[in-house]
C-alpha cells in the first residue's frame, strides 16, 4: 500500500475512534444521577470494544485479535494491579521522601467515587482503542515496534497539553511514563485488556484513592485526603504527581521490563508477535 493511502486509512481510523470515543463521554455526563453513570460507563465500553471489532473486520478485512474473549479477566486483572502497584510506589516514595502526608480517611461521597471508577473504564477503554488499538498497532504492522512506540508515546503524551495546569514538561512526563509503558505493554501481551487495565487502575488510585490531579483536572472525591509539598519536579505542582520525576523513572524501568520482555518472546517464538 502506498504511504500516502496507509497514512489517509490511519487518519480516518484515529478520527471514527476519537468520534466515539468522545460520543461515549457525552453519554456518560448527560446522565445526572451517578448510579446511572456506573452502567453507562460498562455499557459504553462494551460498546466501543464492539464497534472496534466490527470496524477491523469490515475495514481492515480480519478479526480483531487484541481482543480475545477468552482473556478478558486475566488480562485486565493483571493490568489493574500492575496500574494500582506502580501509583501505589509513587506515593509510598513521596511518602518517605516527605512530600505526601495523609490528613484523614473515607469520604462522605461514596458513590462519586463509583462514579469515577467506571468513568475511567471508559476512558481507559476509549484511549487505548485510539492510541494502542489504532495508532501503534497500525504504525507497528507498517513501520516497526520501535517507530509504533515512539509515535504513540509522543503523541499520547502532546495530546494532553491542552489539559488544565499542563506543561511541556508534563506532556514528556505523560509521553515517558504512561505512552512507553502501555505501548509496550500491548506489544508484550497482545491484547488490549492488559493497557486498558493499567490506564484505568492509574487514573482511579491516583484520582480517587490518593487524591491527585489526573492530568491537571480534579478527579472528585477521594478515599484519602492529604497533604502534598515541595518541589514541583517531585511532586507533580498543580498538574498532579504524572508531572513529577519519579513516575517517569518508574514507568521507564517497568517499560524497560515489558520491552525486554517483548524482546525474549520474540526470539523464543517469532510467530507470537
Amino acid at each position: 500500500m502506498p504511504v500516502w493511502k496507509w497514512a489517509l486509512l490511519l487518519v480516518v481510523s484515529l478520527l471514527l475512534a476519537v468520534i466515539m470515543y468522545g460520543l461515549a463521554q457525552v453519554a456518560f455526563f448527560a446522565v445526572d444521577k451517578q448510579w446511572l453513570q456506573c452502567t453507562v460507563g460498562v455499557v459504553t465500553s462494551i460498546v466501543m470494544l464492539g464497534l472496534y471489532a466490527l470496524f477491523v473486520k469490515w475495514f481492515e478485512k480480519h478479526k480483531a485479535n487484541d481482543i480475545p474473549f477468552n482473556r478478558i479477566a486475566q488480562d485486565t486483572a493483571k493490568g489493574l494491579g500492575i496500574g494500582f502497584c506502580f501509583f501505589l510506589s509513587v506515593v509510598l516514595i513521596m511518602m518517605l521522601l516527605g512530600l505526601y502526608r495523609i490528613d484523614s480517611i473515607g469520604t462522605d461521597k461514596p458513590l462519586e467515587i463509583i462514579s469515577a471508577f467506571f468513568l475511567f473504564l471508559l476512558v481507559g477503554t476509549g484511549e487505548e482503542i485510539i492510541f494502542r488499538g489504532v495508532l501503534f498497532r497500525w504504525i507497528d504492522e507498517k513501520w516497526g515496534f520501535v517507530v509504533a512506540l515512539t509515535a504513540s508515546s509522543l503523541i499520547f503524551g502532546f495530546i494532553h497539553i491542552s489539559e488544565s495546569n499542563a506543561t511541556l514538561w508534563s506532556s514528556v512526563a505523560i509521553a515517558v511514563e504512561a505512552g512507553l509503558l502501555l505501548g509496550a505493554a500491548y506489544k508484550y501481551s497482545g491484547t488490549l485488556w492488559f493497557p486498558i487495565g493499567i490506564h484505568w487502575a492509574w487514573n482511579f488510585t491516583q484520582g480517587n484513592i490518593f487524591g491527585f490531579e489526573v492530568s491537571g483536572n480534579d478527579a472528585g472525591a477521594a478515599l484519602l485526603k492529604s497533604t502534598v509539598s515541595g518541589p514541583d519536579w517531585l511532586t507533580g505542582g498543580a498538574f498532579g504527581a504524572e508531572a513529577s520525576v519519579i513516575p517517569v523513572l518508574l514507568g521507564l524501568i517497568l517499560s524497560a521490563w515489558y520491552i525486554w520482555k517483548t524482546e525474549i518472546l520474540s526470539l523464543n517464538n517469532p510467530r507470537v508477535l
